[in-house]
């Protein structure tokens, strides 16, 4: 069980891809002429019927004919369906990370605004450097976030349809291009001008914009995971009762949920990559086992990310900062910090253009 699942609820489980295909079902009727008046029903599929299927497809079309005389699935295959359907999905995952991603960046923005003179010990392999304020630590955060937001807005807003047909010719169509190009209207996804059924490109470019995401919230949560140790105790996560304790050790107050980010942060580049490989192997018409590989994949990384931007945004909402125990170490530290100038007392005085770099990181976020 993934930690903070509850956080994705109905976004991306079986429940939600079988509802996903048959909206895709819904809409292709539309182009073939007929109008389907389902209601809330949606079918219940037999993970027998499944396996035997290969995909969840061919079960929920018999369930389909089984429910509607009107001719449904007709020109599509098993791909256009479950292809489009991820889509869907990813939409609507992407709709909530990018939502939380805001939340993220607000809040980065106050720190760094707060904390724009909040002098404390820059680090560089794991040792002391020069001055640094946590101002422009938040600032250098934020931009990493702006900078995933905005990749994965473009994606979103090119999230497209699949529709090919048997093998990828759209043959039993009459006007093709045209119905294609409808699908995805009904769908309010991108007909890209051709199907994709072994160009993966558009799952790859989803998962890179995904794994960019947790990427940026990986770095954050690993700083405050540095800064939050108890002989550094700069940071700490905001209390909440019953969260962080331990089944052995009273004591304890774990930084769970920058221990949970990070822990998608380290997920997310294996599940990206393994959607590469299931591209670099998508052989043929449709491939053997490759786009099998891909399906899981996408939905476990768009889960980690959904659920990791919550994490990270409440982290953020609730964060204790000590800027008094910076400012104490890192006088404690001066000879060390200002080594670099030749000395003096002050770290304070040699911040060189920090100030400048919070505004230029808050200029940014303020114009979105």
């Amino acid at each position: 069980m993934l930690p903070g699942s509850h956080r994705a609820a109905g976004l991306l489980d079986d429940a939600a891809l079988v509802r996903a295909m048959l909206e895709v079902e819904v809409a292709w009727a539309r182009v073939l002429g007929v109008s389907l008046s389902l209601g809330d029903w949606v079918p219940s599929l037999d993970p027998v019927e499944v396996e035997a299927a290969g995909n969840p497809v061919l079960p929920l079309v018999s369930a389909l004919r089984a429910k509607v005389s009107s001719p449904v699935h007709t020109g599509l295959t098993s791909q256009d369906v479950l292809d489009s359907a991820l889509m869907l999905l990813a939409r609507g995952a992407l709709e909530r990370v990018s939502a939380d991603l805001g939340r993220v960046a607000l809040a980065l923005a106050r720190l760094a605004d707060e904390h724009r003179s909040s002098v404390m010990a820059g680090r560089t392999l794991t040792q002391y450097a020069v001055p640094i304020t946590f101002g422009l630590k938040a600032a250098r955060w934020l931009v990493g976030v702006l900078d995933a937001l905005d990749e994965l807005e473009v994606v979103a807003r090119n999230l497209p349809v699949q529709c090919g047909g048997a093998a990828g010719t759209l043959s039993r169509v009459a006007d093709p291009v045209a119905s294609a190009a409808a699908f995805a209207g009904h769908l309010g996804l991108v007909w890209p001008g051709m199907p994709w059924h072994t160009y993966r490109a558009p799952v790859t470019r989803l998962g890179d914009a995904v794994v960019r995401c947790c990427d940026a919230l990986g770095v954050m949560a690993a700083d405050l995971l540095t800064l939050g140790r108890p002989e550094i105790g700069e940071v700490r996560e905001g209390f909440v009762a019953g969260r962080g304790g331990s089944s052995t050790m009273p004591h304890k107050r774990n930084p769970v949920l920058s221990v949970l980010v990070n822990s998608a942060a380290l997920q997310a580049p294996g599940l990206g990559a393994r959607l590469h490989l299931c591209a670099a192997r998508a052989v043929d018409e449709r491939p053997d086992g490759a786009w099998h590989a891909e399906w899981p994949a996408l939905r476990a990384l768009l889960e980690l990310a959904v659920v990791a931007a919550s994490q990270a945004a409440e982290l953020l909402e609730g964060l204790e900062v000590r800027a008094d125990v910076m400012a104490r170490r890192a006088a404690e530290a001066a000879t060390e910090l200002l080594a670099e100038r030749g000395g003096g007392a002050d770290p304070g005085a040699y911040l060189g253009a920090a100030e400048v770099f919070v505004d230029e990181a808050l200029k940014r976020w303020s114009a979105r």
